[in-house]
């Protein structure tokens, strides 16, 4: 089961999932806004996937490293692969949007205009805009014997510019950074609307790229010169920290140092550049930048899609997925029916949330339910309280909101014990700042263990009731972020388990002081106990097979990685045990193989939210037992971080959790199923082919699947 033909290539099934995401953006079925935001959301992925996973096999290149992947490539096979595989990707990503969305937007009153297209009174205005509000920022850069190749820093935009001097007729080269303090998106003001092409129409928005208003206004940097040519380009760099965390006195400080080094960008991965560019610059570009011919990548149109998230602002909800508003549990809902997002504590109120969660478990589901009127509410409520004695919580990303209810707690006296991890990628900046913040108020702030990283999501609330002190718990699958619980699906569970109670007080302790806490009651810790507990749950299935019974697993999660998980799926497949597994993104699992893994199914959901909750069921000989935590089956998840998953037990929360999996698993609009071969195909919705009765037929196959 370790034969490389068994497994798919981590960075190339990276790869396939941004294919799907790229349909969302060529579905006609998605709004328009919607698609250039998936448009955009495709750039920024592949920038990341640059920055971290191609930086690093560049390493391996560089430094000979021999050890092969999961499927038996080198370091520089899998480059090649990636080149080959990306670069469709990528053409048709710039192809659908130059030739169909921008003729969409077009034709929804959204001008996106290329600067030739101005008329006279609309170029006066550039004109004017480019003196008072452009030319002040920009410096063009000399390059020249006496003037180096300038640091070219990650992810600019950049202006290639050929001039000659019409004393000496020597061509001279020069590079002009487009500025990230300006907005790419040059707009007109409401009087020049009129000027677009349908006058009948209602236009939204009209505007001009950045880029171009300065390439068209060369003259005023290069005075006296003539403007030979010019070419854009975007620069890609090597991004990941490197922290020796074993030699670093002070981990703040050495983050911090990296970061500097980050804002300059290590060494160059990628360079992006018009098709239309000559060789004499690319292959000038490429040198000086260090860079081959693979790293090179040509397109037609706009550099830069990420900054698409522009037209996201504008007030067209009719080319938007139409609005949801997050509801409140009903448990909740009587706490207060009027305003679930005022946060003002009573002690009415605060009483009666405590009391919910006194009763009995309460599971709630983001974005549908409300974040505020669930995970924010029990924090502030708890700073409030003055029967709360102590909150200690975890923090991998966040926002203010969440923040300052920790500091007001630590202002109204109560012990509070934060764990904010450092080393968040691309988060690290903002968490250095609020871990200061949050010491200045007298929280008690840790930054996590030396090679590990804490990526758990758990509150633990210390109240003194009556003569009793009770803990109350929220564990969850996602950040305590306000913003992406409106955007990304997770699940938590509020609880006041002794026994969870327990756990996560000697997990706090184990991350803030000394422990080497082996054991937990309840919870899979990472990386404790939750390897050996997962392989346990798996094998029993294949236990029960042997014996004659039935084996059942479903999985969700973001990626599954881990080469000793996915060779015990493969034995439970072979033992009979029937496997379906979720997967949003990243799956090495080959799955429909015969005689190794044709009990496994894997199917991907991509769609309006990001799905991101972990969720874990066995059947378990009808002994149903369902988890839900912070961790993937990745090696980086069970053995580099601190993650923990939390059994479900109260059987009401059990079926709600299997209705969710039932749908997912009926889906038949947002699913694509992975084949043996490593591609996927997608689902195609029922309702244009089935008869009478459709909507029973798919009632009847989501209840099918939710009892599995």
């Amino acid at each position: 089961l370790k034969d490389p033909q068994y497994y798919f290539n981590r960075e190339l099934s990276w790869l396939e999932f941004n294919s799907r995401v790229l349909q969302e953006a060529l579905d006609p079925r998605t709004p328009l806004i919607e698609r250039l935001k998936f448009t955009a959301i495709v750039s920024a992925n592949l920038d990341e996937f640059f920055m971290v996973r191609v930086a690093a096999l560049k390493q391996q290149l560089a430094a000979n490293v021999s050890k092969l992947s999961a499927d038996g490539r080198t370091p520089s096979e899998q480059l090649e692969a990636i080149s080959k595989k990306l670069r469709p990707l990528v053409t048709k990503q710039h192809q659908h949007f130059e030739e169909v969305l921008r003729v969409e937007m077009k034709n929804n009153g959204i001008y996106l205009l290329d600067y030739l297209d101005l008329d006279s009174e609309q170029k006066n205005y550039i004109e004017n805009y480019f003196e008072e509000k452009i030319f002040p920022v920009l410096t063009p850069l000399a390059i020249d014997p006496s003037h180096p190749f300038p640091h070219i820093s990650n992810l600019s935009l950049n202006l290639a510019v050929l001039v000659k001097d019409p004393e000496t007729e020597e061509e001279l080269f020069a590079r002009i950074k487009v500025p990230k303090v300006l907005p790419r998106f040059v707009s007109f003001p409401n009087e020049l609307y009129k000027k677009t092409r349908h006058r009948q129409q209602q236009v939204v928005w009209t505007g001009v790229p950045l880029e171009q208003v300065i390439a068209h206004n060369l003259e005023s940097l290069f005075p006296g010169m003539n403007i030979q040519e010019y070419h854009t380009f975007r620069v890609t760099r090597n991004t990941d920290l490197s922290v020796a965390e074993d030699e670093a006195d002070d981990l703040l400080q050495a983050i911090e140092q990296e970061l500097r080094k980050r804002r300059l960008g290590g060494s160059t991965v990628r360079i992006e550049l018009h098709s239309n560019t000559p060789q004499t610059i690319q292959g000038m570009l490429a040198e000086e930048l260090g860079l081959k011919d693979k790293d090179v990548y040509e397109v037609d149109g706009l550099l830069g899609l990420g900054d698409l998230m522009f037209f996201l602002e504008l007030p067209v909800p009719d080319l938007k997925d139409q609005a949801w508003i997050p509801k409140i549990p009903p448990r909740l809902k009587r706490i207060d029916e009027l305003n679930p997002e005022d946060l003002h504590w009573e002690p009415t109120k605060g009483e009666e949330f405590f009391s919910v969660i006194r009763n009995s478990d309460l599971l709630v589901h983001h974005p549908y339910h409300s974040f505020a009127a669930t995970v924010q509410r029990f924090i502030t409520y708890a700073a409030y309280d003055p029967k709360v004695l102590a909150i200690k919580m975890t923090l991998y990303r966040t926002t203010s909101a969440i923040l300052t209810a920790l500091i007001k707690a630590a202002e109204n006296g109560k012990q509070v014990a934060v764990l904010v991890e450092l080393k968040a990628r691309f988060d690290e900046e903002n968490n250095i700042n609020w871990a200061r913040k949050l010491e200045q108020a007298g929280v008690h702030v840790v930054y996590g263990l030396v090679g590990l990283k804490t990526h758990t999501k758990v509150i633990l609330v210390v109240r003194k009731e009556e003569e009793r002190i009770r803990r109350y718990v929220h564990i969850g699958t996602g950040n305590y972020n306000p913003k992406t619980a409106r955007i990304y699906t997770d699940l938590g569970i509020f609880s006041c388990s002794e026994e969870l109670g327990a756990d996560l007080t000697d997990l706090f302790n184990y991350l803030t002081g000394y422990s080497r806490q082996r054991s937990y009651r309840k919870l899979l810790i990472a990386p404790v106990n939750m390897r050996d507990r997962f392989i346990f749950l798996i094998r029993r299935e294949i236990e029960h097979c042997q014996k004659g019974k039935h084996g059942r697993i479903v999985a969700k999660m973001n990626a599954l990685l881990d080469p000793q998980i996915m060779a015990t799926l493969y034995e439970a497949s072979q033992a009979g045990v029937q496997i379906d597994l979720i997967i949003r993104g990243m799956c090495s699992l080959r799955p429909g193989i015969t005689g190794v893994s044709d009990n496994i199914r894997v199917i991907s959901i991509i769609g309006r939210y990001l799905e991101h909750s972990r969720i874990f069921y066995f059947y378990n000989d009808g002994e149903d037992e369902v988890y839900i935590g912070s961790a993937d089956w990745m090696s980086r998840n069970l053995d580099k971080r601190v993650e923990a998953i939390t059994p479900i037990e109260d059987p009401h929360i059990i079926k709600d959790i299997q209705e969710i999996l039932g749908v997912m698993l009926a889906d038949n609009r947002q699913a694509w199923d992975l084949q043996p071969d490593g591609t996927y195909i997608q689902r195609h919705p029922l309702e244009n082919s089935l008869e009478e009765g459709t909507q029973q037929t798919i009632m009847d196959m989501v209840a099918h699947e939710a009892r599995f």
